[in-house]
């Protein structure tokens, strides 16, 4: 089993970001464009232009690590914010995000408090 960096700092990157980029390529973009270090073991998100994959940039003792999933079907949920380069995420809503669902707007489950 591959674990992610156990952090609180999670960022999704605001807009596509070109699939062809590799660590160095989104390290820099990471300084550039959110103005923070990439070598904190924050966790980067980053998603493709069609919505479908997204790269996943962390730093751990050792160096980078970069994971990449590809949805079957449909697109990754994604901020289509101008006002920010990047929005905060928690744990529980990568975890969504990176199930298909929605971070946004999570669907409640109904469950009936009694049966019958």
């Amino acid at each position: 089993m591959i674990t992610v960096v156990p952090t609180d700092r999670i960022y999704l990157c605001c807009g596509a970001t070109d699939m062809r980029r590799g660590i160095n390529s989104l390290a820099r973009m990471v300084q550039q464009v959110l103005a923070l270090d990439p070598h904190t073991g924050a966790i980067f998100c980053f998603r493709g232009h069609k919505g479908h994959i997204i790269k996943i940039l962390a730093h751990d003792d050792q160096g980078f690590c970069l994971f990449t999933k590809r949805l079957s079907e449909g697109c990754f949920a994604w901020p289509t914010t101008k006002d920010q380069a990047a929005v905060s995420l928690t744990k529980a809503e990568l975890s969504l995000l990176l199930e298909g669902i929605d971070w946004r707007r999570p669907n409640k489950i109904y469950r009936p408090r009694l049966a019958g």
